[in-house]
Protein backbone atom coordinates (compact mmCIF):
# COMPACT_ATOMS: atom_id res chain seq x y z
CA UNK A 1 0.00 0.00 0.00
CA UNK A 2 1.12 3.52 -0.61
CA UNK A 3 0.74 5.90 1.46
CA UNK A 4 1.28 9.58 0.65
CA UNK A 5 2.74 12.59 2.81
CA UNK A 6 0.33 15.35 3.18
CA UNK A 7 0.93 18.65 1.23
CA UNK A 8 2.55 20.62 4.33
CA UNK A 9 5.58 18.36 3.96
CA UNK A 10 6.22 19.02 0.67
CA UNK A 11 8.35 22.05 1.37
CA UNK A 12 9.70 20.50 4.62
CA UNK A 13 12.20 18.49 4.49
CA UNK A 14 14.78 16.46 7.16
CA UNK A 15 16.60 18.46 9.52
CA UNK A 16 20.26 18.90 8.13
CA UNK A 17 21.51 17.95 11.67
CA UNK A 18 19.60 14.75 11.41
CA UNK A 19 20.89 14.17 8.38
CA UNK A 20 24.17 14.32 8.74
CA UNK A 21 24.68 12.85 12.22
CA UNK A 22 23.22 9.88 10.12
CA UNK A 23 26.27 10.27 8.23
CA UNK A 24 28.74 10.56 10.75
CA UNK A 25 27.27 7.93 12.75
CA UNK A 26 27.97 5.52 9.69
CA UNK A 27 31.96 7.69 9.23
CA UNK A 28 32.55 6.22 12.32
CA UNK A 29 30.99 2.76 12.56
CA UNK A 30 33.88 2.37 9.80
CA UNK A 31 36.48 3.92 12.21
CA UNK A 32 36.59 7.62 11.14
CA UNK A 33 36.52 9.22 14.56
CA UNK A 34 34.66 12.10 13.84
CA UNK A 35 35.01 15.20 15.66
CA UNK A 36 31.88 17.04 15.90
CA UNK A 37 32.53 20.97 16.44
CA UNK A 38 28.85 21.91 14.95
CA UNK A 39 26.04 21.61 17.27
CA UNK A 40 25.35 23.32 20.23
CA UNK A 41 24.18 20.86 22.32
CA UNK A 42 25.98 22.45 26.12
CA UNK A 43 28.37 19.42 26.94
CA UNK A 44 28.66 20.77 30.92
CA UNK A 45 26.67 19.86 33.07
CA UNK A 46 23.23 21.60 34.54
CA UNK A 47 23.66 23.39 37.86
CA UNK A 48 23.74 20.49 40.67
CA UNK A 49 21.18 22.20 43.21
CA UNK A 50 18.90 21.59 39.63
CA UNK A 51 19.84 17.95 39.63
CA UNK A 52 19.47 17.38 43.13
CA UNK A 53 16.14 18.99 43.13
CA UNK A 54 15.15 16.62 40.41
CA UNK A 55 15.99 13.37 42.51
CA UNK A 56 14.24 14.57 45.17
CA UNK A 57 11.46 15.27 44.06
CA UNK A 58 11.17 12.65 41.95
CA UNK A 59 11.30 10.18 44.72
CA UNK A 60 7.85 11.79 46.40
CA UNK A 61 5.48 9.03 45.02
CA UNK A 62 2.80 12.48 44.51
CA UNK A 63 4.80 14.03 41.99
CA UNK A 64 3.91 11.70 39.08
CA UNK A 65 0.52 12.56 37.52
CA UNK A 66 -0.55 14.93 34.85
CA UNK A 67 -0.11 18.65 35.58
CA UNK A 68 -1.62 21.74 34.20
CA UNK A 69 -1.33 22.62 31.11
CA UNK A 70 0.01 26.02 31.92
CA UNK A 71 2.63 24.62 33.93
CA UNK A 72 2.86 24.98 38.25
CA UNK A 73 3.06 28.59 40.03
CA UNK A 74 6.14 27.41 41.37
CA UNK A 75 8.08 27.80 37.61
CA UNK A 76 5.75 30.69 36.52
CA UNK A 77 6.49 33.09 39.48
CA UNK A 78 10.49 32.11 39.56
CA UNK A 79 9.88 32.80 35.79
CA UNK A 80 8.20 36.10 36.36
CA UNK A 81 11.22 37.23 38.90
CA UNK A 82 13.97 35.93 36.60
CA UNK A 83 12.74 38.21 33.81
CA UNK A 84 12.65 40.77 36.66
CA UNK A 85 15.84 40.42 38.14
CA UNK A 86 17.54 39.85 34.82
CA UNK A 87 16.15 41.64 32.01
CA UNK A 88 13.95 44.41 34.15
CA UNK A 89 10.78 43.23 32.42
CA UNK A 90 7.59 42.82 34.67
CA UNK A 91 5.49 39.98 33.92
CA UNK A 92 2.31 38.45 35.59
CA UNK A 93 2.81 35.12 36.38
CA UNK A 94 -0.54 34.03 36.25
CA UNK A 95 -1.36 35.23 33.17
CA UNK A 96 1.42 36.40 30.67
CA UNK A 97 4.03 33.07 31.05
CA UNK A 98 3.42 29.95 29.37
CA UNK A 99 6.37 27.29 29.91
CA UNK A 100 7.03 25.22 27.48
CA UNK A 101 8.46 21.56 26.59
CA UNK A 102 11.21 22.84 24.94
CA UNK A 103 10.83 26.64 23.34
CA UNK A 104 11.63 25.02 19.83
CA UNK A 105 8.02 23.85 20.15
CA UNK A 106 7.05 27.50 20.76
CA UNK A 107 7.84 28.29 17.36
CA UNK A 108 5.40 25.78 16.16
CA UNK A 109 2.78 27.03 18.35
CA UNK A 110 3.04 30.56 17.31
CA UNK A 111 2.82 30.08 13.99
CA UNK A 112 0.09 27.32 14.07
CA UNK A 113 -1.97 29.36 16.32
CA UNK A 114 -1.83 32.79 14.17
CA UNK A 115 -0.91 31.65 10.53
CA UNK A 116 -2.68 29.67 7.53
CA UNK A 117 -2.61 29.63 4.30
CA UNK A 118 -2.53 33.18 2.80
CA UNK A 119 -0.65 34.95 5.33
CA UNK A 120 2.97 35.89 5.34
CA UNK A 121 5.72 35.27 7.79
CA UNK A 122 9.57 38.09 7.91
CA UNK A 123 11.98 35.08 8.45
CA UNK A 124 16.03 36.08 8.76
CA UNK A 125 17.68 34.83 6.45
CA UNK A 126 21.08 33.84 7.59
CA UNK A 127 18.74 32.65 10.38
CA UNK A 128 17.33 29.31 12.46
CA UNK A 129 15.48 27.00 10.54
CA UNK A 130 12.78 26.24 12.15
CA UNK A 131 11.28 29.34 11.64
CA UNK A 132 10.48 28.73 8.31
CA UNK A 133 9.86 24.74 8.94
CA UNK A 134 7.24 25.94 11.12
CA UNK A 135 5.70 28.63 9.09
CA UNK A 136 5.96 26.27 6.34
CA UNK A 137 3.74 23.55 8.06
CA UNK A 138 1.31 26.13 8.66
CA UNK A 139 0.02 26.43 4.96
CA UNK A 140 1.54 30.23 5.33
CA UNK A 141 4.81 31.70 3.03
CA UNK A 142 8.03 32.10 4.63
CA UNK A 143 9.17 35.19 3.14
CA UNK A 144 12.46 35.71 3.90
CA UNK A 145 14.47 38.90 4.91
CA UNK A 146 18.11 39.47 4.37
CA UNK A 147 20.68 40.24 6.71
CA UNK A 148 24.78 41.16 6.13
CA UNK A 149 27.66 41.17 7.78
CA UNK A 150 28.04 44.58 6.72
CA UNK A 151 25.10 46.44 8.78
CA UNK A 152 26.13 44.19 11.06
CA UNK A 153 23.12 41.50 10.46
CA UNK A 154 20.32 43.61 11.62
CA UNK A 155 17.59 43.78 9.01
CA UNK A 156 16.86 47.06 7.31
CA UNK A 157 13.42 48.47 8.62
CA UNK A 158 13.30 51.17 6.37
CA UNK A 159 13.47 49.04 3.37
CA UNK A 160 11.48 46.79 4.40
CA UNK A 161 9.10 49.57 4.90
CA UNK A 162 8.67 49.94 1.40
CA UNK A 163 7.76 46.63 0.97
CA UNK A 164 4.07 45.54 0.67
CA UNK A 165 3.48 43.93 4.00
CA UNK A 166 0.01 43.61 3.85
CA UNK A 167 -0.34 39.86 4.20
CA UNK A 168 2.75 39.64 6.95
CA UNK A 169 1.56 38.79 10.55
CA UNK A 170 4.40 38.00 12.09
CA UNK A 171 8.16 38.45 11.70
CA UNK A 172 10.52 36.31 13.32
CA UNK A 173 13.63 38.15 15.08
CA UNK A 174 16.29 36.57 17.35
CA UNK A 175 19.06 38.52 19.36
CA UNK A 176 21.68 37.82 20.21
CA UNK A 177 21.76 36.33 16.92
CA UNK A 178 22.02 32.41 15.53
CA UNK A 179 24.02 31.69 14.16
CA UNK A 180 26.00 34.93 13.59
CA UNK A 181 26.56 35.95 16.89
CA UNK A 182 25.35 39.43 16.45
CA UNK A 183 23.57 41.83 18.97
CA UNK A 184 21.31 44.20 19.03
CA UNK A 185 20.89 47.62 21.03
CA UNK A 186 18.17 49.09 23.04
CA UNK A 187 17.50 51.80 20.19
CA UNK A 188 17.22 48.96 17.13
CA UNK A 189 14.60 47.65 19.71
CA UNK A 190 12.75 50.45 20.24
CA UNK A 191 12.83 50.97 16.22
CA UNK A 192 11.35 47.75 15.87
CA UNK A 193 8.82 48.03 18.05
CA UNK A 194 7.51 50.91 16.31
CA UNK A 195 7.64 49.45 12.97
CA UNK A 196 5.63 46.44 14.03
CA UNK A 197 3.29 48.45 15.22
CA UNK A 198 2.87 50.50 12.14
CA UNK A 199 2.71 47.84 10.05
CA UNK A 200 0.00 45.89 12.68
CA UNK A 201 2.93 42.61 12.53
CA UNK A 202 3.47 40.52 15.68
CA UNK A 203 7.14 40.30 16.70
CA UNK A 204 8.28 36.87 17.81
CA UNK A 205 11.61 37.05 19.74
CA UNK A 206 13.85 34.14 20.21
CA UNK A 207 16.13 34.92 23.03
CA UNK A 208 18.07 31.95 24.21
CA UNK A 209 21.42 33.29 23.79
CA UNK A 210 21.21 36.07 26.03
CA UNK A 211 23.88 34.68 28.98
CA UNK A 212 26.15 33.46 26.95
CA UNK A 213 29.56 35.55 26.60
CA UNK A 214 27.30 38.27 26.17
CA UNK A 215 27.24 40.95 29.32
CA UNK A 216 24.14 42.72 28.13
CA UNK A 217 20.99 40.88 28.71
CA UNK A 218 17.82 42.51 26.70
CA UNK A 219 14.56 41.49 26.15
CA UNK A 220 12.24 42.59 23.71
CA UNK A 221 9.72 42.96 26.21
CA UNK A 222 12.12 45.74 28.47
CA UNK A 223 11.14 47.92 25.64
CA UNK A 224 7.68 50.90 26.69
CA UNK A 225 4.44 49.63 24.72
CA UNK A 226 6.11 46.21 23.55
CA UNK A 227 3.32 44.12 24.56
CA UNK A 228 1.18 45.47 22.21
CA UNK A 229 3.39 43.76 19.66
CA UNK A 230 5.59 41.40 21.18
CA UNK A 231 6.20 37.43 22.24
CA UNK A 232 9.22 36.37 23.29
CA UNK A 233 10.74 32.55 23.70
CA UNK A 234 13.50 31.50 26.03
CA UNK A 235 14.96 28.79 27.09
CA UNK A 236 17.12 26.65 29.62
CA UNK A 237 18.91 24.58 27.21
CA UNK A 238 21.50 27.02 26.53
CA UNK A 239 21.72 28.89 30.01
CA UNK A 240 21.74 25.91 32.38
CA UNK A 241 22.87 23.65 30.09
CA UNK A 242 19.58 21.99 30.20
CA UNK A 243 19.20 21.00 26.47
CA UNK A 244 18.02 17.43 27.06
CA UNK A 245 15.47 18.68 30.04
CA UNK A 246 13.08 20.05 27.32
CA UNK A 247 12.14 23.17 28.61
CA UNK A 248 11.24 26.64 27.80
CA UNK A 249 9.01 29.42 28.25
CA UNK A 250 7.08 32.08 26.52
CA UNK A 251 6.08 35.22 27.70
CA UNK A 252 3.93 38.37 26.47
CA UNK A 253 0.25 40.06 26.64
CA UNK A 254 -1.76 37.07 28.15
CA UNK A 255 -4.31 37.52 25.50
CA UNK A 256 -1.60 36.15 22.88
CA UNK A 257 -0.60 33.52 25.83
CA UNK A 258 -4.27 32.56 26.06
CA UNK A 259 -4.49 32.15 22.40
CA UNK A 260 -1.84 29.89 22.31
CA UNK A 261 -2.77 27.88 25.13
CA UNK A 262 -5.77 26.81 22.66
CA UNK A 263 -3.09 25.41 20.59
CA UNK A 264 -0.81 24.05 22.72
CA UNK A 265 -3.32 22.22 24.69
CA UNK A 266 -4.35 20.29 21.86
CA UNK A 267 -0.97 19.36 21.30
CA UNK A 268 0.56 18.11 24.80
CA UNK A 269 0.30 17.77 28.28
CA UNK A 270 1.93 19.69 31.11
CA UNK A 271 5.44 19.42 31.94
CA UNK A 272 6.73 16.67 34.59
CA UNK A 273 6.01 18.14 38.03
CA UNK A 274 9.84 17.62 39.34
CA UNK A 275 11.56 19.26 36.06
CA UNK A 276 9.24 21.95 37.10
CA UNK A 277 10.02 22.58 40.05
CA UNK A 278 14.33 21.90 39.25
CA UNK A 279 13.92 24.44 36.57
CA UNK A 280 12.48 27.00 38.63
CA UNK A 281 15.79 26.27 41.41
CA UNK A 282 17.95 27.11 38.14
CA UNK A 283 16.19 30.48 37.94
CA UNK A 284 17.55 31.06 41.34
CA UNK A 285 21.06 31.07 40.93
CA UNK A 286 23.13 33.80 41.32
CA UNK A 287 25.73 35.62 38.82
CA UNK A 288 28.55 32.90 39.60
CA UNK A 289 26.49 30.58 37.90
CA UNK A 290 27.12 32.96 35.12
CA UNK A 291 30.58 33.70 35.54
CA UNK A 292 31.20 30.67 35.76
CA UNK A 293 29.55 29.11 32.38
CA UNK A 294 31.37 31.74 30.79
CA UNK A 295 34.88 31.34 32.34
CA UNK A 296 35.33 27.82 30.40
CA UNK A 297 33.36 29.25 26.57
CA UNK A 298 36.05 32.39 27.04
CA UNK A 299 38.82 29.88 27.12
CA UNK A 300 37.14 27.54 24.50
CA UNK A 301 36.51 30.38 21.84
CA UNK A 302 40.44 31.23 21.89
CA UNK A 303 40.60 27.77 20.40
CA UNK A 304 38.02 27.78 17.94
CA UNK A 305 39.48 31.48 16.84
CA UNK A 306 42.50 29.08 16.24
CA UNK A 307 40.90 27.00 14.58
CA UNK A 308 39.13 29.43 12.16
CA UNK A 309 42.76 30.97 12.03
CA UNK A 310 44.25 27.49 10.41
CA UNK A 311 40.63 27.48 8.00
CA UNK A 312 41.93 30.94 6.71
CA UNK A 313 38.84 32.10 7.46
CA UNK A 314 38.05 35.89 9.38
CA UNK A 315 35.45 36.65 12.18
CA UNK A 316 34.60 39.42 14.12
CA UNK A 317 35.59 38.94 18.24
CA UNK A 318 32.68 41.33 18.93
CA UNK A 319 30.51 38.32 18.25
CA UNK A 320 28.35 36.72 21.22
CA UNK A 321 26.88 33.46 21.90
CA UNK A 322 27.49 30.00 22.10
CA UNK A 323 28.85 29.73 18.05
CA UNK A 324 32.05 31.49 16.80
CA UNK A 325 30.52 32.37 12.59
CA UNK A 326 33.02 33.12 9.88
CA UNK A 327 33.59 33.87 6.57
CA UNK A 328 35.39 31.25 4.09
CA UNK A 329 38.14 32.01 2.15
CA UNK A 330 37.24 33.28 -1.43
CA UNK A 331 38.80 29.95 -3.47
CA UNK A 332 35.85 27.86 -1.81
CA UNK A 333 32.70 27.56 -4.38
CA UNK A 334 30.41 27.74 -0.90
CA UNK A 335 30.35 26.76 3.29
CA UNK A 336 29.45 23.16 2.09
CA UNK A 337 32.35 22.90 -0.40
CA UNK A 338 34.83 23.50 3.10
CA UNK A 339 33.13 21.61 5.27
CA UNK A 340 32.87 18.85 3.30
CA UNK A 341 36.48 18.64 2.73
CA UNK A 342 37.27 18.99 5.87
CA UNK A 343 35.02 16.33 6.90
CA UNK A 344 35.86 13.96 4.50
CA UNK A 345 40.09 14.88 4.90
CA UNK A 346 40.30 15.76 8.79
CA UNK A 347 37.30 13.69 9.95
CA UNK A 348 36.39 17.29 11.21
CA UNK A 349 32.80 18.27 11.26
CA UNK A 350 31.79 21.98 11.31
CA UNK A 351 28.28 23.67 10.26
CA UNK A 352 28.29 25.30 6.61
CA UNK A 353 26.47 28.59 7.36
CA UNK A 354 24.68 27.86 4.16
CA UNK A 355 22.00 25.87 5.88
CA UNK A 356 20.71 28.97 7.40
CA UNK A 357 19.97 30.60 4.56
CA UNK A 358 21.62 32.10 1.35
CA UNK A 359 23.03 34.80 3.04
CA UNK A 360 25.27 32.17 4.83
CA UNK A 361 26.81 30.69 2.07
CA UNK A 362 29.97 32.02 2.63
CA UNK A 363 30.36 31.31 6.43
CA UNK A 364 30.82 28.56 8.54
CA UNK A 365 29.68 28.29 11.94
CA UNK A 366 31.71 26.26 14.66
CA UNK A 367 29.81 25.28 18.52
CA UNK A 368 31.52 25.72 21.62
CA UNK A 369 29.93 23.04 22.92
CA UNK A 370 33.41 20.67 23.48
CA UNK A 371 36.30 20.42 25.47
CA UNK A 372 39.84 22.27 24.78
CA UNK A 373 41.38 19.21 24.27
CA UNK A 374 38.94 18.41 21.47
CA UNK A 375 39.58 21.73 19.91
CA UNK A 376 43.09 21.12 19.75
CA UNK A 377 43.10 17.84 18.33
CA UNK A 378 40.79 19.44 15.51
CA UNK A 379 42.97 22.18 15.37
CA UNK A 380 46.10 19.53 14.80
CA UNK A 381 44.06 17.03 12.24
CA UNK A 382 42.96 20.37 9.67
CA UNK A 383 46.56 21.60 9.82
CA UNK A 384 47.46 18.19 8.22
CA UNK A 385 45.25 19.08 5.35
CA UNK A 386 46.20 21.42 2.57
CA UNK A 387 44.10 24.53 2.43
Amino acid sequence: MQVTIADRLQQTEEYYFSKKLSQIAEMNKNGADVLNLGIGSPDLPPPPIVIETLIKESQNPHNHAYQKYTGTPELRNAISDWYQREYHVSLDPEKEILPLIGSKEGIMHICMTYLQAGDEALVPNPGYPSYAAAVNLSGAKARFYNLSEESNWLPNLEELSKQDLSRVKIMWVNYPHMPTGAKANRDFFVALVKFAKKHQILLCHDNPYSFILNEDQLSLLSIEGSKEVVLELNSFSKTFNMAGWRIGMLLGASERISEILRFKSNMDSGMFYPLQIAASKALSLKQNWYNDINSEYKKRRVKVYEVMDALKCTYSKEQVGMFVWAKIPDHYRDSYELADKILDQAHVFITPGGIFGSQGNRYIRISLCAKESLFQNALNRINSVKQ
